[in-house]
Formats: structure tokens, C-alpha cells, sequence
């Protein structure tokens, strides 16, 4: 899946002398928490988030009185708590990759740029959470249920061979390497509901001939 599709593509941005009260106001106002910082061309030199005002921020013990606060906070600019060269990614590239680096960097969001550095959306935390969603097919609710399978060719189609031998209408198919022993994978199978009986009969059968790590019905509110 391309980050060009979950990104979000209306970007607030601000300029490097943009000040830290008009910046705090925006993320409050449009309900984010981080801001593009954009330079005179149109290029991407940094990025300032809720964190890094509330860490330039007077402390609430301070003496100041409002109007020097306000002043304060008003003479502050974006480019002196901005980070600098922040960690972007291409939209063109997965949303998978953008997990990678999200984790690898301990942050919630980036801008996404195109190939001149001109920022062309946002990815989020959450944009990975709507994928997930939207590739495991929860809301459609149904059954999931979990394989541990020999990796090699043909034992996915076994499992497939009998989930259409019941008419078992399939939503999703997730695989993985990372937690099964040596040899193995996972295999995370989600169908829609079918009538009771037949299900019983579907469950019973893979048991049998394949073992199940678990089969689970999700209930999503």
C-alpha cells in the first residue's frame, strides 16, 4: 500500500518566522500535532510539534503576568524550537516503510515529500492504524483464525482448498515470519459469518488437518 493513498494531502504548514503563540493556536485550533515549517521557496527545513512548544513554554510557576507572556511567547519563532532536516518520506513509497522508520526514529508522524523536497502530505500513527484495519477487513466482522504452516509451496492451498469446499467467502489473508520456529509461518485467515452448522463442520476440519492456533470472532463497536 502507497503512502499517497493514507497520507493526508491538506497540509498546515508555517514559516520559520511564524511565531511559537500563532503555531500553538493552530495545533489547537485544527486539532494536530505537528506543523510542516516551510521556507520562502516552498521547501521543507523543519517541523514543530506540541511537544516542542510545550517545552519552550514558561513554566506555570512563572512571575511573568499575562502581557508578558503573551509578548514572550509572541516574540518566540517557529525556526528557533523547530527540528531541523526532519525524517520525511516519499509518497510513492509503502506505508509499511513508513512503520519501519516511524518505530526505528520513535516518532508519530512525518512529512511526505515528492522527488524537489516539497511537502505534498502528512503520515500519522493513525494512518498505519486505518491501514491495519482496513487489511485485516475487522469491521466487516466474521471469524479469524490462525495457522501455523510449513514454509514451503502448497500449504496455504491446502487450507484454501478447504475453506471453498464450504463456501467459506474470504475477507482477508495475513501471513508472518517473525514469531513461528524455523521452518514455519503464520497464517491469519478472516472469513464472513456462514451459517452455524456449516461453521462448525469448517472449524472441526481444519483442526484436524491443520491444527489452529486460535479462531476468534471479533466483536467491533
Amino acid at each position: 500500500m502507497l503512502i499517497k493513498d493514507w497520507m493526508t494531502k491538506d497540509v498546515i504548514s508555517v514559516t520559520p518566522d511564524t511565531s511559537m503563540l500563532k503555531a500553538s493556536k493552530l495545533l489547537k485550533e485544527k486539532g494536530i500535532r505537528r506543523l510542516p515549517v516551510i521556507d520562502a521557496s516552498g521547501k521543507l527545513v523543519g517541523i514543530v510539534t506540541d511537544r516542542d512548544i510545550k517545552e519552550a513554554s514558561p513554566s506555570k510557576a512563572t512571575t511573568l503576568d499575562v502581557h508578558e507572556l503573551y509578548y514572550l511567547l509572541s516574540e518566540i519563532k517557529v525556526k528557533d524550537i523547530m527540528t531541523p532536516n526532519p525524517v520525511t518520506i516519499n509518497a510513492d513509497d509503502t506505508v509499511e516503510k513508513a512503520a519501519i522508520l516511524m518505530l526505528k526514529q520513535k516518532i508519530d508522524g512525518m512529512p511526505v515529500v515528492d522527488d524537489n523536497a516539497n511537502v505534498v502530505g502528512i503520515i500519522t500513527d493513525t494512518d498505519i492504524f486505518n491501514v491495519l484495519i482496513d487489511i485485516t477487513g475487522v469491521y466487516v466482522g466474521g471469524v479469524q483464525m490462525g495457522f501455523s504452516l510449513e514454509n514451503k509451496p502448497g500449504t496455504l492451498k491446502e487450507v484454501l482448498s478447504v475453506l471453498k469446499q464450504h463456501n467459506a467467502r474470504i475477507v482477508s489473508i495475513l501471513s508472518s515470519y517473525d514469531k513461528p520456529e524455523p521452518g514455519k509461518r503464520q497464517i491469519y485467515i478472516r472469513i464472513h459469518d456462514m451459517e452455524k452448522a456449516e461453521e462448525n463442520k469448517l472449524k472441526a476440519e481444519l483442526e484436524q488437518r491443520f491444527g489452529l492456533l486460535y479462531w476468534m470472532r471479533d466483536h467491533v463497536v
